[in-house]
């Protein structure tokens, strides 16, 4: 029995150290890891804001009824250019019979009193001219008669403006909608037929059309509260259009909202315009998608890595990178950063020219396979 269990224990240690040296032929068989270098390199490096937001009309109104009625004519279309002055659209006005009637009553009870008031100055003149009643009497009857002459004339030109719209003698009288400014029609969202409201203090009014000067636009944007302090009113600023192919027009920043908004992510957003200089040969329409890039700080033939390339300390979060000793092993270097676009880093420490930075890629045969692939 003890035989027998020497002679299992024996082949169970003969098993494990055959597993240990099979383990120690393969972890020494396996090939040394080759990772891909960058060397650093001098550039340009710009530090920009960019703010999203589109372009709009600086000078853009509203046109409003004076007057409830029916649109009876629309004389432009949109897109039309038109002048200031110019016909846009007429109203019909469509009386209140409440209001009309009570109008009209107005009307015969000051005609009542201004008759009355004539009969009163008749009789009284000649008593006057016969040196009956005194001059002060004659005075007052003359006095009321030319009260009573404006109401009737108030009255009947309240009557009119219920019935008409105006006060002229037309049959079926028209309010005109006049253009306020020179500029381009932007949107008529009525048309001939419909419904509008005046507006007045409790009402905002039926829009007419939205006229717009197009030769005189400003950006419009949000830019997070992360960057805002590093703005300045007054800058330059360049405009990149996309639906005219990355079109670059050039602007200055004339605001900077001193209250920032929350959105939706709950970031707080601070809202910015400039002045836009529009070519004359550019097609701008109202409401395009911009992005606005504010150039903050800028420098040339600056010593730098990609950034990609920065790895941190996670207890000091200090940057670092891997650099490649003659011995081909890796080692840490410490490095002091300067100015970053996010792409490309500025090293003002730790760095010099020549050093073989070690890249997270591991260059693998599949790799190269590929990259000559390309070549070819």
């Amino acid at each position: 029995m003890n035989k027998s269990v020497k002679i299992i224990i024996g082949i169970i240690a003969l098993l494990l150290f055959a597993v240990v040296l099979k383990y120690f032929k393969d972890a020494n068989a396996k090939d040394i890891e080759d990772f891909m270098v960058e060397e650093p390199f001098y550039t340009s490096i710009n530090l920009k804001v960019v703010a999203t937001g589109g372009l709009n009309p600086e000078e853009e109104i509203e046109l409003k009824p004076q007057i409830s009625g029916i649109v009876d004519a629309i004389l432009v279309e949109e897109g039309n250019f038109v002048e200031k002055g110019d016909l846009i659209a007429k109203i019909r006005i469509v009386p209140n019979e409440q209001a009309l009637t009570s109008a009209n009553s107005r009307v015969n009870s000051s005609r009542l009193s201004f008759d009355n008031a004539k009969t009163l100055f008749k009789r009284n003149k000649m008593l006057f001219d016969k040196g009956v009643i005194s001059k002060q009497d004659f005075e007052n009857s003359e006095l009321s008669l030319n009260q009573a002459k404006e109401n009737l004339s108030q009255a009947q030109n309240d009557y009119q403006i219920i019935r008409q719209g105006s006060i002229s003698g037309q049959r079926l009288a028209n309010t005109n909608i006049i253009s306020q400014i020179s500029g381009t029609i932007l949107e008529i969202p009525v048309r001939m037929g419909d419904q509008v409201i005046q507006s007045n203090n409790f009402n905002a009014g039926t829009t007419i059309a939205t006229i717009a000067n197009m030769n005189k636009m400003i950006f419009e944007g949000q830019v997070d509260e992360s960057e805002v302090d590093k703005l300045e009113e007054g800058k330059p600023i360049n405009i990149v259009i996309g639906a005219l192919d990355e079109k670059i027009l050039p602007g200055k920043l004339v605001f900077i909202a001193p209250k920032g908004i929350k959105d939706g992510a709950g970031a707080v957003q601070f809202k910015i315009k400039a002045d836009v200089k529009i070519e004359t040969s550019l097609n701008i329409r109202a409401g395009y998608s911009a992005n606005a890039e504010i150039e903050i700080e800028s420098k040339d033939s600056v010593f730098a890595v990609k950034e990609a390339l920065l790895q941190y300390n996670r207890i000091t979060e200090k940057p670092f990178v891997e650099i490649k000793g003659e011995d081909g092993k890796f080692k840490k270097q410490k490095v002091e950063l300067g100015l970053s676009d996010g792409i490309n880093v500025e090293i003002t420490e730790g760095l010099k020219d020549g050093d073989k930075i070690k890249v997270w890629n591991k260059a693998s045969k599949d790799n190269d396979d590929e990259e000559g692939e390309e070549n070819d």
